[in-house]
């Protein structure tokens, strides 16, 4: 399984930025949990391939270019994008994004080969298929809807939290996960702004180190993501400071192998 950090922006010479503004995890070229920078970061080749975005919950940091994604491929899609969510957050996208207001109601229109756009519900708890993986998604605790995901390719498990504070049921379900190599877990705010995560349902190194004791399993990456780009080098290293020999920030833009 091979999972790449989509960058939110590159610098002068084109390397991708390592601030973390925006929230879109690419799995083997085909798939993405999330979407933030889909529509400025995939290059030519994904582009032509990935049809199946997977949304965990509709804030913007991890939707914004998905409406743009599906307007520049418009024209030449012979299936539709399918975007995967549960019924709730898929109801919040056609009220506050695809709505014929802030953008057409794709879902509902045609190029000259079929639709260009369907909504597919998922249930948490239930495992679903997404192209070649099985998904499960469990319910994390932020302040809109949200899941964290376990994905599988038969061989390999990965674990994401999405944006989440505290949970119990994520941690459970992923401890029974078996071969799980990786896990992408949250930490948004240094421990100095312990109250404004709290307040916000984020995560800080301290609060991260916190929900790794409720995880049985040991030994696999833990890849942290959902750095505020403003506290990013207090956050990273906050991170090294807790000595966990397998935990480290995730670089944008680098593809991952397990």
């Amino acid at each position: 399984m091979h999972i790449q950090l989509l960058p939110s922006s590159f610098d002068a010479s084109g390397r991708a930025n390592e601030a973390q503004r925006l929230t879109c995890f690419l799995i083997d070229d085909r798939v993405t949990v999330d979407a933030g920078s889909i529509g400025i970061a995939l290059n030519d080749a994904q582009r032509r391939t990935v049809r199946d975005v997977i949304v965990t919950h509709p804030h913007m940091d991890h939707i914004a270019s998905l409406p743009i994604f599906v307007d520049d491929l418009f024209g030449e899609l012979e299936q539709p994008i399918r975007i995967y969510a549960t019924e709730e957050v898929i109801e919040l996208l056609k009220r506050d994004v695809f709505n014929d207001n802030v953008y057409p109601r794709f879902d509902q229109l045609k190029n000259g080969r079929g639709r260009v756009m369907d909504y597919v519900t998922f249930e948490p708890g239930k495992e679903f298929k997404v192209a070649h993986l099985t998904i499960t998604a469990i319910p994390v605790n932020h302040i809109v809807p949200t899941v964290g995901l376990l994905v599988s390719d038969g061989k390999t498990t990965v674990a994401f939290s999405s944006d989440t504070a505290e949970t119990e049921e994520f941690w459970k379900m992923v401890s029974r996960a078996p071969h799980l190599e990786a896990l992408f877990i949250e930490a948004s705010f240094p421990n100095s702004m312990r109250e404004l995560a709290e307040a916000s349902k984020h995560l800080t190194p301290a609060m991260l180190r916190d929900e790794l004791r409720k995880l049985s399993h040991n030994g696999m990456d833990i890849l942290a993501v959902h750095l505020k780009p403003a506290y990013r080098e207090i956050v990273a290293r906050e991170l090294t400071e807790l000595g966990m020999d397998n935990l480290r920030v995730m670089q944008t833009g680098r593809v991952y192998e397990w």
